[in-house]
């Protein structure tokens, strides 16, 4: 991935991959892009979705600069209402100064962390973090959210397999936190994921309680390879498992290779 990182506090390829998507994103909206257009799946058009993304990063860089910022509870019924609180307070819906906005608070967090401006954990709408961890949620939810841009204006995305693999950090560290109680309750099971190309981690439920390595456990019950675009659209809501295992993208095996089918129900995006 191209782009120079700051101080090495990020992970290889992070910092730069975090500036191109948002430049990305940006250069979506100033192709002329309708901003009424609808968002498939979403109830918000072009427009919201980019006002709620320039805030989004906005978010980052204020938290990033070591500024107390309160976002709902992690919860995502709290994280709705205060996505829907926010873009009521913010009117601008046009492409290019939301594109900028994008762009410059991408820029600040990156800038932020370069000053050194905390060094130690920080307050998320998900829960205390790295700043490093917080630089894989910032790139997490631009790439989702410029998927979504993406599809409505009918041009390709921009989640390729090396920006998949710089998001884990923040998924490791979500995961536990967005778990499907309803589907967890009562299930044991230990699983490795593994993405085409290498990276991988484990899941660990027992009796319903959810935990997340950087590590598969060393005797799974069940082993999942899935092709890493496929992961993350499936880890952020945006594609359901079916049509991905009739396309060979899922792939299962292990002592209990049943097991994989619920592995995506017990985590629900916020």
């Amino acid at each position: 991935m191209a782009g120079q990182d700051v101080r090495g506090t990020l992970p290889e390829g992070l910092g730069g991959a975090i500036r191109e998507t948002a430049e990305e994103i940006a250069a979506l909206l100033r192709r002329g892009a309708d901003m009424g257009l609808p968002v498939p799946g979403s109830e918000w058009n072009i427009g919201e979705a980019a006002a709620h993304l320039a805030q989004a990063n906005e978010l980052m860089a204020d938290i990033a600069a070591g500024h107390a910022r309160r976002y709902g509870d992690g919860t995502p019924q709290s994280l709705a209402a205060a996505n829907e609180r926010a873009l009521a307070e913010f009117d601008e819906r046009a492409a290019e100064p939301l594109a900028a906005i994008i762009v410059a608070q991408a820029d600040a967090y990156l800038t932020a962390l370069d000053d050194g401006a905390t060094d130690g954990t920080v307050v998320t709408p998900l829960g205390p973090m790295g700043p490093d961890v917080l630089g894989s949620y910032l790139l997490t939810h631009m790439l989702g959210h410029g998927y979504d841009l993406a599809r409505a204006l009918g041009r390709p995305h921009v989640i390729d397999c090396a920006r998949v693999e710089l998001t884990l950090p923040f998924l490791i560290t979500a995961m536990p936190r967005v778990t499907d109680s309803a589907h967890t309750n009562g299930l044991t099971a230990r699983y490795a994921i593994r993405l085409w190309g290498g990276a991988r981690f484990g899941v660990t439920v027992t009796d319903g309680a959810v935990s997340v390595s950087s590590q598969p456990p060393s005797r799974p019950d069940c082993t999942i390879l899935t092709e890493p675009v496929t992961f993350l659209l499936m880890a952020l809501g945006r594609r359901g498992q079916w049509s991905a295992i009739s396309r060979g993208h899922i792939l299962a095996w292990g002592r209990k290779p049943w097991l994989a089918p619920r592995f995506p129900a017990l985590f629900k995006a916020p």
